[in-house]
């Protein structure tokens, strides 16, 4: 029986939840413990893939919020509930296959084809490595491989599972969440991902806009150049010290939904938003 009782179009945010809300990975490996959230505005609670499942919800979509374990999830799911929306969790794994077609089987079959797809994963590949281990020689290939896997390999698979359906009925919407690194490759210093990887990811939005937007499907490379508001990274120095360079997910979660629903003629393959860029215009 679908869960999408009411027939809602579909929009599937791959990596709904941060690894810097309360206690994500990163949250944890940075200040060496869960944080509370409860003082924090719904919004940036799950940083920029809880925004966007929050705002699709908002708009009358039925999300679909996959994560590699569902508690992950839970408490976003509730919040979505709360605010009168729609939703359903499914646990994928980005570096498995196998995940990806039986959590893609599930959503098709519990929720239906989906209208729009935000491939927002993240990972923390690199960040552990000490001061001395900075330089690529370091770098165990199996952090380069999930690396890969994630920013490459998993949104190659992703997007064999949806785009079909989307062509067949000429519509739709697929987006990646990416970083100022997929658009130059620099040092990585010590507490940083492997990023270079997202260079593919970029590479892969521009060929799926060359080969896919003559049947009606946008695909667009969003670029977030700068830190995301979210329980970790607001307790940070740096973030509190500069909160104007801060960017609230909310803000991108509207520019998402924005891309989706824009006029047909000033489709983009690329947006950046920087901490200026998402603040309200005066």
């Amino acid at each position: 029986m679908s869960r999408n009782s009411k027939g809602k179009p579909v929009a599937v945010v791959i990596g709904a939840t941060s690894k810097w809300q309360s206690d994500g990975r990163n949250t944890r490996l940075a200040h060496g413990r869960a944080l509370d959230d409860g003082d924090l505005p719904v919004g940036v609670r799950w940083g920029v893939g809880g925004a966007i499942a929050q705002k699709f919800a908002q708009e009358g979509f039925f999300v679909v919020m996959t994560t590699r374990a569902e508690a992950n999830a839970a408490a976003l799911a509730a919040a979505i509930r709360e605010q009168g929306g729609e939703g359903t969790i499914v646990e994928l794994d980005l570096v498995s296959q196998d995940s990806i077609a039986g959590a893609f089987a599930a959503i098709r079959h519990d929720a239906g084809d989906p209208e729009v797809l935000i491939y927002n994963a993240g990972y923390l590949e690199g960040r552990d490595l000490p001061p001395e281990q900075e330089l690529l020689e370091h770098i165990p290939v199996e952090m380069f491989d999930t690396a890969q896997h994630i920013a490459s390999r998993g949104p190659f698979l992703v997007a064999k599972e949806v785009l079909p359906s989307m062509r067949r009925k000429g519509t739709g919407s697929f987006f990646f969440s990416n970083n100022a690194k997929s658009l130059r490759g620099r040092k990585r210093n010590t507490g940083e991902s492997l990023y270079y990887p997202r260079v593919m990811m970029r590479a892969l939005a521009q060929v799926l806009t060359e080969e896919y937007s003559e049947h009606g499907i946008h695909v667009a490379n969003v670029v977030i150049d700068g830190t995301i508001d979210s329980p970790g990274t607001r307790a940070l120095p740096k973030a509190q010290m500069h909160p104007e360079l801060v960017i609230n997910p909310v803000k991108i979660a509207e520019a998402f939904y924005y891309l989706h629903t824009q006029d047909r003629s000033c489709w983009t393959h690329e947006l950046q938003l920087t901490p200026y860029s998402t603040k309200p215009s005066t």
